[in-house]
């Protein structure tokens, strides 16, 4: 079973998206904010990680960078789910490493398609 670390500020997104993930057979764990979830990802790193951008401490681009810079989290792929939904926002956004963007607010199928199509 696939382990997810999913990462918002908003308890009642992580709640959504968390029953998402658990309803498609993945095994979750969340994070209140970026300094949470990189603490989390290095002690037990996941499969998949599906982050909130707008966070308060550490962006969820501040995250990616982070976790990109090191040898053990490198290669983990970073999800993005926001509510920025700019052009601009989606390049950036895949610059910094992340590998699919979803914009909030996402439903089920959108959600598990992308976690799917990143593990392959």
């Amino acid at each position: 079973m696939s382990k997810i670390l999913v990462v918002d500020d908003l308890q009642s997104e992580l709640q959504l998206i968390s029953g998402y993930l658990s309803a498609g057979g993945y095994q979750v764990s969340t994070a209140i904010n970026g300094v949470d979830a990189l603490e989390k990802a290095t002690a037990h790193p996941p499969d998949v990680i599906v982050t909130d951008l707008v966070m308060p401490d550490m962006s969820g681009l501040e995250l990616c960078r982070k976790l990109k810079k090191s040898s053990e989290t490198a290669k983990i792929p970073v999800i993005a789910c926001t509510t920025k939904d700019g052009q601009v926002d989606q390049a950036w956004a895949k610059k910094q490493g992340i590998v699919a963007y979803l914009i909030k607010p996402c439903n089920q199928e959108q959600l598990l398609g992308a976690v799917k199509s990143v593990l392959g």
